[in-house]
């Protein structure tokens, strides 16, 4: 049985679980590649060339739980979102700010482009 991820309500989000999720490189990174890629939602697996699975599992799971971002299932696949929406609403302005800054940091690699296929076998990541 699976359960339901864990999302807190709009209203629950707040600035210091905020910060404390976007003080990491590799999170800031995340942030910066879902809003580069628009309103699509991206997978997990997209975003490997900025960890391993177990690694970026931990990054999705600090921003979702931190409200940053919303993981919805899809299958084995997990697919990311901004909570832009539920951000604006709160702290306006903020995200467009942190994504601002975000863009400046450079990727460890080579730039990932939102129709990177996933690779095979790719499971549920929190």
């Amino acid at each position: 049985m699976t359960h339901p991820l864990f999302h807190p309500d709009a209203e629950e989000i707040s600035l210091p679980a905020i910060l404390t999720a976007l003080g990491d490189e590799t999170r800031l990174n995340i942030i910066a590649i879902l809003a580069r890629n628009g309103e699509r939602a991206m997978t997990c697996g997209q975003f490997l060339e900025l960890g391993s699975k177990t690694a970026l599992s931990y990054h999705v799971a600090k921003l979702r739980e931190a409200g940053v971002i919303n993981v919805r299932p899809d299958g084995t696949k997990r697919l990311l979102t901004l909570r832009r929406v539920d951000l604006e609403g709160r702290f306006p302005g903020f995200l467009d700010s942190i994504i601002a800054s975000a863009n400046t940091i450079p990727l460890r690699e080579n730039p990932i482009m939102a129709n990177t296929p996933d690779p095979a076998g790719e499971t549920e990541w929190t």
